[in-house]
């Protein structure tokens, strides 16, 4: 289980980070290289999502959507300064208990 998150830890960050760099270029008028190393950052995002251990891609990928919604409030305040409030936090509680769900359960 630790190897998985670490992944989905990875990955996030890469597809945040590399999200946010494209933003910077584009929206707050950084060089266009902010720009290329946030397309990398998005393409070893990609990459890394091939890593995971479960079998269903739309399961990772649906399990990825809850986990990049924590990190996005927390890349938020930590980054961009924005002090989550009680609905971010509930919010966010909610898409891990949806993760756990997905993804905890054995099948067959």
């Amino acid at each position: 289980m630790f190897y998985s998150v670490a992944l989905f830890l990875l990955a996030g960050l890469a597809e945040i980070g590399g999200g946010y760099l494209i933003w910077l270029w584009l929206r707050e008028g950084k060089s266009f290289y902010w720009g290329f190393f946030g397309g990398v950052a998005l393409i070893l995002y990609g990459v890394v999502a091939t890593f995971q251990t479960f079998p269903s891609f739309g399961r990772v990928y649906a399990a990825y959507g809850g986990v990049f919604i924590v990190l996005s409030v927390l890349w938020g305040w930590g980054v961009d300064r924005k002090t989550p409030d009680l609905y971010d936090w509930l919010g966010a509680a909610i898409c891990i208990v949806g993760v756990a769900v997905m993804l905890l359960p054995s099948r067959s």
